[in-house]
């Protein structure tokens, strides 16, 4: 593989150099080559060229993981114009919202998702194609319609002969050109685009080429929401530019789904979040560690390096038998999961990113990596830490760099509050950086909460819903620690009493209510349980509640 300074001449020499090779698979399904993603992309070329969509213009991205969603991925930057995407778990009304705060002139989405929404409401779009196969859902243009009405015709007229790899040839990229709009919340107070350019991800897919290296025909499980930037960088931008066969789950995967892919892919690296790893050690491990005998041999010299190295072998095959490297992010690894793998030497290693740096910030390989801690600064990125020694005393991470964004989206307040003048970002995190550049996360500054999936969960929304519902005078959402959320909610006591209710009859009030709010919520973000509060929440002079006291409630 040649190194290029442009990442759609990246993608170019992809499809070029792996030609017939196998690109993607909906898992269970269909499989694209390289050759038949570059044919998807050039009719998808076409399709924007004839209904006068042009570089630098929006197009939205809202569907489930598939094999066309990388197409339309991949063929709208290889094109030039900007792309959005958008997480289909988001609500009808949020995407919507999207589309039109994105100022999007297309929507490649799924027909299902399309249903939903409301066409006169998206006053920017020409229309809405399907991402299952670019068919027509909506087109508010006659070039749009024609275009698609024709599209092969026009594919035919363009290339009478055959379509050949020297036909691939694609907008070439500048560092500081847009790419991506990433939304980090889809409610309609709550939008913040993340404007990524060319350069960042053309320097998160660099730093992956040369720090996990993968070759033409080797298998990758995708797993993680494409829609993510951690899931796209590392785990489909990375393998389609190595010119991997890439293996999509395209449902939300049951830990059975996950096994049978690796047991099928045979995987060298895989990228997960804590969630599946942590499920892995606690159900199929830790319950066999616990029998006494398994106890009195792990405490008797030379025996238990020999069980350890078993469970390490047993451990290896669930996994598929070929992994050299676990690559976890999105959330901090339970500690006992960790000192466990420590001790069986398992291969892991835990970075850490944002959406804002597309996502990467600090990554080391499992040969280097340390309990706790989640890598060195990546190439091209610099960091300092607001701390008079932040080997010992933690502080505020800023960073600075090729992969760090160009600002929000029409949100030039938000942009100024965590970005400096001369490009330094408040990543918002309170860090350690040791002597030997190891970075460590203390906590987190702001109010996020990572999803299952590394979804960004913003709980002012939830609590914002919440507190509408009948009988609620404030609440707060907190992370349970088990990767679900808990609500604590403060009740009108006043109201309840004059209604002459019970504890039973506040509970139940109290149920209904969490189900109403889940109704509004996607999957990833609704609240698992709720604890009523006897007292008011403490708050702050400015009458915000100190968040930090009810943490661990």
């Amino acid at each position: 593989m040649k190194d290029r300074e442009s990442l759609n001449l990246y993608f170019q020499d992809a499809i070029r150099d792996n030609w017939d090779l196998p690109a993607l698979t909906d898992f269970g399904g269909a499989t694209l080559t390289y050759k038949d993603v570059a044919r998807k992309i050039a009719k998808l070329h076409l399709l924007y060229q004839e209904s006068g969509i042009r570089p630098g213009d929006k197009v939205v991205l809202c569907a489930k993981n598939s094999s066309m969603w990388c197409v339309a991925f991949i063929g709208t930057l290889t094109y030039g114009a900007v792309i959005v995407p958008i997480l289909a778990d988001f609500k009808a009304d949020n995407i919507q919202h999207l589309i039109n705060h994105s100022d999007a002139r297309l929507a490649i989405i799924d027909e299902n998702i399309w249903e939903d929404l409301n066409p006169d409401g998206m006053r920017t779009l020409l229309g809405a194609i399907s991402v299952r196969d670019f068919s027509m859902l909506h087109s508010n243009d006659e070039k749009l319609l024609h275009a698609r009405g024709h599209l092969n015709e026009i594919f035919g007229r363009r290339y009478p002969d055959r379509f050949t790899p020297e036909d691939v040839v694609y907008h070439i990229d500048t560092k500081e050109e847009l790419c991506l709009i990433s939304y980090t919340s889809g409610s309609t107070g709550f939008s913040k685009g993340v404007m990524l350019p060319y350069r960042s991800l053309w320097s998160n897919v660099q730093f992956c080429i040369e720090n996990i290296p993968t070759g033409p025909g080797d298998g990758v499980v995708c797993m993680l929401p494409l829609a993510h930037m951690y899931g796209l960088t590392i785990d489909m931008l990375r393998p389609f530019i190595c010119g991997n066969h890439i293996h999509i789950l395209t449902r939300t995967p049951s830990p059975r789904i996950i096994m049978e892919a690796f047991a099928k892919v045979h995987p060298r690296y895989i990228v997960t979040v804590p969630l599946i790893i942590e499920k892995i050690i606690r159900t199929r491990v830790f319950p066999m560690l616990e029998k006494p005998l398994m106890k009195l041999m792990l405490m008797v010299p030379y025996v238990d390096e020999k069980l350890l190295g078993k469970i390490k072998d047993r451990l290896t095959e669930t996994f598929g038998g070929n992994v050299q490297e676990i690559i976890i992010g999105g959330a901090g690894l339970n500690r006992d999961v960790e000192k466990f793998l420590r001790r069986i030497n398992f291969p892991y290693t835990v970075g850490y990113g944002m959406t804002e740096c597309g996502p990467l910030i600090s990554y080391s390989p499992s040969s280097e990596n340390r309990m706790a801690s989640c890598g060195r600064i990546v190439d091209r990125v610099e960091a300092r830490i607001d701390s008079t020694d932040s080997a010992v005393k933690p502080g505020i991470l800023h960073v600075k760099g090729e992969n760090v964004m160009l600002g929000y989206y029409k949100n030039p307040e938000a942009t100024e509050a965590c970005m400096s003048e001369d490009g330094w970002l408040s990543t918002g995190d309170i860090c350690n950086l040791d002597s030997d550049g190891f970075l460590y996360i203390r906590g987190r500054d702001k109010n996020m909460i990572l999803g299952p999936s590394g979804q960004n969960i913003y709980p002012e929304e939830i609590e914002d819903k919440l507190n509408n519902l009948s009988y609620v005078a404030e609440s707060l959402i907190i992370d349970g620690g088990d990767g679900r959320l808990v609500a604590l909610i403060y009740p009108d006591i006043e109201s309840l009493t004059s209604q002459g209710l019970d504890n039973d009859g506040i509970m139940g009030i109290m149920e209904e209510n969490i189900k109403t709010l889940n109704s509004s919520l996607p999957a990833y973000s609704q609240v698992q349980r709720f604890k009523l509060m006897s007292e008011e929440f403490e708050k702050t002079p400015k009458r915000s509640i100190k968040r930090y006291l009810y943490q661990s409630k």
